[in-house]
Formats: C-alpha cells, structure tokens, sequence
C-alpha cells in the first residue's frame, strides 16, 4: 500500500487546475498550487499537509489528523496511510489544503466554496473555518473548472 501512495497522489492531484508533483527534498512527493505547498507524501505513506492553525487545530480535535513529528506547534498535520479507506482520507485533507488556494484564482469563488464544501461533506465547523478564505471578489479570471 505505501508504495502505491505517492503514484496514486500524483496521478490525481495531476487533474486538479494549477498543481504540479516535484521530488520532495526528504523523499516522496510534494504537490504545489503554482509555488505554494499543498502537501507532500513521504515514500513511507505518510502525509504531511499545511493549514491555516485554526483549521489544524480543528482536524486535531476531531482526530482527522495527527500533530506533525517535526514541527508540531505549527500549521502542518500528518496522516499515515496504511488502507484504501486512509488513503481516501489524506485525498480529502490533501483537498481541504488544496482548496484555500483555489479560492484565490476562481472566477467565483463563493460558487466554488458552496460546490467543493459540498462534495468534501464539509461540516458546519469546517466551513465557517475555510469561509475567510474566499475572496469578496474574483482577483483572477479563469476559464478551467475545477475538477475532483
């Protein structure tokens, strides 16, 4: 199963508008939306991804992700993957971080908030969390839908 973490991230997060796979520098792969980080996969299985320290908090507190090993009082989590069911779980934090930064090149990123909060299955927390991220108005026009 870990092996197949890091091409399973790859192919899917290759379908997703602006992100490209580079070698992480600790092994693995890191995914950036244009330069800023997502997340990155270690060779492992495990899954370290940035948030805003409200929203790590919150992933914490409802066991959705751990601390991460090396910076803890940060914004970063962790996830291992061991099963198909984790590894659908750290798609949907790799999501969820992925996510703040579309917001900031959708057309109409309210739109776009209410359609990823519905398919992530976004609780009430987590959406008034991710809310102060989405733009008043579009500072970028985009013809690319956003795909899963």
């Amino acid at each position: 199963m870990n092996d197949d973490v890091c091409e399973s991230a790859r192919r899917r997060s290759l379908t997703w508008p602006h992100v490209s796979v580079h070698s992480h520098r600790f092994g693995g792969r890191e995914f950036l939306f244009d330069k800023a980080e997502v997340g990155h996969v270690h060779t492992g299985g495990i899954v370290d991804i940035p948030f805003p320290r409200s929203v790590r908090d919150a992933l914490l507190a409802n066991g959705l992700a751990e601390e991460h090993h090396w910076v803890p009082n940060s914004g970063w989590t962790a996830f291992h993957v061991r099963s198909e069911e984790d590894l659908k779980h750290a798609f949907w934090l790799m999501r969820l971080s992925y996510l703040r930064y579309a917001l900031r090149t959708a057309t109409d990123p309210q739109k776009l908030f209410e359609e990823e909060s519905e398919h992530l299955h976004l609780s009430p927390q987590f959406k008034s969390l991710l809310e102060p991220f989405v733009p008043k108005t579009a500072t970028h026009v985009s013809a690319e839908p956003l795909l899963a």
